[in-house]
């Protein structure tokens, strides 16, 4: 988009198969577009497809796409604490996909409680899984916490290492400060 008018640059088609059942989709919606702390790129969320398209903006003529298989439902996320990370919810299917947006690849798919719904999620570290992403979920009280430190903490690194009690029967989104100790 032209940044003064908000005018398309160019338009890009999300029409395409879903990587669960195969079955062509003929509007599937964009849930999430960010912006790539390691490319000229955004990572866009496709929600019904479960596809991850990686749109490289450096020639905008000439759009480089990646297009990357995670789970249906794509919704929103963060990233982790390094901005190498993206965590993103795949709501109905009950996972959060890792995108590594420095090697452009699709790193896991952690299976999480019903329905995780992060916004942004929240990152902190843990005493004893070092440094984690958590998300909350909208179809349980629970809250699903993910090891995200591969090169320290390789154990835990992309598995939900613990799920904690929530306040009430689900919830939209998480946060936290780095000078609380709330979640």
């Amino acid at each position: 988009m032209d940044g003064e008018t908000l005018e398309p640059k160019q338009i890009v088609s999300t029409r395409g198969m879903t990587v669960d059942k195969q079955e062509y989709h003929p509007e599937p919606r964009v849930a999430a577009i960010i912006a790539s702390h390691e490319w000229p790129e955004f990572i866009v969320n496709v929600k019904e497809t479960g596809k991850v398209m990686l749109v490289n903006y450096q020639d905008i003529k000439n759009l480089t796409i990646t297009t990357i298989d995670a789970a249906p439902f794509l919704h929103d996320g963060g990233w982790d604490s390094t901005h190498r990370y993206f965590m993103t919810a795949a709501n109905n299917s009950n996972k959060v996909a890792v995108i590594d947006s420095k090697e452009r690849k699709l790193t896991a798919l952690v299976d999480v409680g019903k329905t995780p719904h992060p916004g942004r999620g929240a990152n902190f570290v843990h005493p004893q899984y070092g440094p984690v992403w958590a998300t909350s979920h909208l179809g349980d009280g629970g809250v699903s916490v993910i090891g995200t430190d591969p090169v320290k903490h390789p154990q835990y690194a992309w598995k939900q290492v613990t799920s904690l009690n929530g306040q009430g029967g689900g919830s939209l989104f998480i946060k936290t400060h780095p000078n609380s100790r709330n979640l």
